[in-house]
């Protein structure tokens, strides 16, 4: 390896060691708690090589969901050769659970952390609405096919209305597994079978019968 792409490496790892320090300090103490001198603290370097990846606290947080995002849009692409749109549907939520069972500091970001409001233009640049880059665009995709092909309940028709829900009912999973899954208290069903049970009685409850 030349020393270009040793410096290269280097720096990547660099940045990697950033980001993951960061997600951690903005899942446990929220956006406004955690300055980049924390963040420095935290992997024992000094504030200014922070600052040689990254402007601020606001780059340093956008990069981190732009990447976790779009990752989870990724998972989603791998589902999107399923020719039948209920079956891409079914698999989208195992993808998503998956994708927040194995990822739970990412996940506890993402959809359980507060977020500061974005910049003016920043949708575009996050890929907002492109369904290779943006995961509910995807999941929202999805949906309108299973609708063209009429698979819904005739009084179904709200896209967002469908895809929140079935969101809300993936999510309600993951999250109080990351959240309680530890806790003795409850006897735990086994994680697969919740997922199963949500998944299938969800979409029971939306599809066409007979």
């Amino acid at each position: 390896m030349g020393v270009i792409e040793r410096r290269e490496r280097e720096r990547m790892e660099t940045r990697d060691l950033i980001l993951d320090a960061a997600r951690e300090l903005f899942v446990n103490e929220g956006y406004d708690g955690v300055t980049m001198r924390k963040v420095a603290e935290k992997i024992e370097y000094s504030p200014t090589a922070i600052y040689v990846h990254f402007r601020d606290k606001q780059q340093l947080f956008l990069e981190l969901c732009h990447s976790d995002y779009r990752r989870l849009a990724e998972t989603f692409n791998q589902i999107a050769q399923i020719p039948d749109p209920v079956e891409r549907l079914r698999r989208v939520g195992y993808g998503y659970m998956r994708f927040g069972l194995e990822n739970p500091n990412h996940y506890r970001m993402m959809f359980m952390t507060s977020h500061p409001p974005r910049p003016e233009g920043m949708e575009t640049e996050l890929g907002k609405g492109n369904p290779e880059e943006d995961a509910y665009a995807f999941l929202r995709k999805t949906v309108q096919e299973v609708l063209n092909a009429g698979a819904f309940r005739p009084d179904l028709t709200d896209i967002d209305l469908i895809s929140q829900t079935l969101w809300a009912g993936v999510h309600g999973v993951v999250s109080l597994q990351i959240a309680k899954g530890d806790d003795d208290w409850v006897p735990w069903a086994p994680i697969e079978s919740r997922a199963d049970a949500i998944i299938d009685s969800f979409l029971q409850g939306l599809l066409r019968q007979g």
